[in-house]
């Protein structure tokens, strides 16, 4: 028998965890989860502009794979996430790779230039994002594993590393933020 995509259930913005329980759509829990999923669907986009760069591709889409699990995780299914940390570990060491190849950073940057840098940059705001609800959560009183938080930050500086070597590779210079005297 075939299983249809809606089931009504959540018509009256409800939805339920993954223990079953019923719970609004605007708690935080939700929201939580809920990020992390649209973190990962612009992840989907991201790796669709980064041409030629199949070390980064690669490692974004094991990044999606974790996040997958960080969300069930938040949704209730109390998995373990122990390998998060040999995974951040592993986002140092091609955050230290990206950024040896760029020029010292010495001022705030604008995000733009090509649609990589560009994705990336919006990727890392949703990141941002995300962390925040992921931390709103937490100070709910949800049992929170740690290295969440930790990946999630993490990931957030692997983003903008790639958003600035996507334009450095493509030769598209920073644009440097200029304080403006309001």
């Amino acid at each position: 028998m075939k299983v249809k995509i809606y089931t009504k259930t959540g018509d009256q913005g409800f939805t339920s965890t993954y223990k079953g329980i019923r719970i609004l759509k605007s708690d935080p829990q939700v929201a939580a989860y809920g990020s992390i999923d649209e973190l990962n669907s612009i992840l989907g986009v991201l790796i669709n502009y980064l041409n030629n760069e199949k070390k980064i591709k690669n490692f974004i889409v094991q990044v999606q794979s974790d996040l997958f699990a960080i969300g069930a995780f938040l949704a209730g299914n109390k998995i373990s996430l122990k390998y998060l940390k040999t995974r951040v570990t592993l986002m140092e060491k091609l955050i230290d790779e990206l950024e040896s190849r760029l020029p010292l950073l010495k001022n705030f940057i604008l995000p733009g230039g090509k649609l990589s840098s560009a994705w990336a940059n919006f990727s890392r705001a949703v990141c941002r994002r995300a962390e925040r609800k992921v931390v709103r959560l937490k100070t709910a009183g949800f049992d929170m594993d740690g290295r969440i938080l930790i990946y999630l930050n993490r990931l957030s500086d692997l983003l903008f590393i790639i958003g600035r070597y996507s334009n450095f590779r493509l030769r598209i210079p920073e644009i440097i933020w200029k304080k403006k005297d309001l």
